[in-house]
């Protein structure tokens, strides 16, 4: 699979990638035809076209880079490999290829997180946690990037079910079926997540204003 060099530390911004559009709907949906042929001219292409907003899913479900590149590759593998049944569910052929990006490497994600659920044996942090709620508005002065390395900080078990309600928007009966844990664990995991995450960002958030002060 084609490679691209690790962002993180250089300033890169994933949410400016993912805006961008580069490629027209007739240019699409010529790739996705040279995709069904296995051209590696249009492979490419589709790879490079996406990889920004693929690897915006893959980092929210990742705990480091590697990780995030390893479900990226796998989910673009999912996606030449099945691309053939491939049909946009709306009018908007951009959108909608999106839209199957994200489902596929947000169920790659999960398939990864089951992987390595098996060396973790069940554990989970016992942590518990008591933030001041008047330092909370602290919070929405902090960056993407910011917010996007505390979640990282997260377990894998809180921050997948972190991911998949919040961001993705799945209940906790559909996360209790894609994960195979009880519905409660799913609420209790993302309960512990947000107090995780408040921990992190309100020490973030903190730091940030020690250094101004100074």
């Amino acid at each position: 699979m084609w490679s691209k060099s690790n962002p993180r530390g250089s300033g890169y911004d994933y949410l400016t990638e993912i805006l961008q559009i580069l490629l027209t709907a007739r240019e699409l949906g010529e790739h996705i035809e040279g995709c069904v042929k296995n051209n590696r001219d249009s492979q490419k292409m589709i790879y490079s076209s996406f990889y920004g907003y693929a690897m915006s899913i893959c980092d929210r479900y990742s705990g480091n880079y590697d990780d995030a590149v390893e479900i990226l590759n796998d989910g673009f593998l999912k996606i030449f490999k099945e691309i053939h049944k491939y049909k946009p569910a709306y009018a908007d052929t951009v959108a909608s290829f999106k839209g199957w990006i994200r489902k596929i490497m947000v169920y790659t994600a999960i398939d990864h997180y089951r992987k390595i659920k098996k060396h973790l044996n069940g554990h989970t942090d016992p942590t518990t946690l008591h933030v001041a709620s008047a330092q909370e508005t602290a919070l929405d002065k902090l960056s993407y990037q910011e917010i996007l390395r505390a979640v990282q900080q997260l377990s894998p078990a809180y921050r997948t079910v972190f991911n998949l309600f919040v961001m993705d928007g799945l209940s906790h009966d559909e996360i209790s079926h894609k994960l195979g844990i009880a519905e409660g664990t799913s609420k209790s995991n993302l309960a512990k997540a947000r107090m995780h995450l408040q921990k992190v960002l309100l020490k973030q958030t903190e730091i940030e204003y020690k250094r101004n002060a100074v």
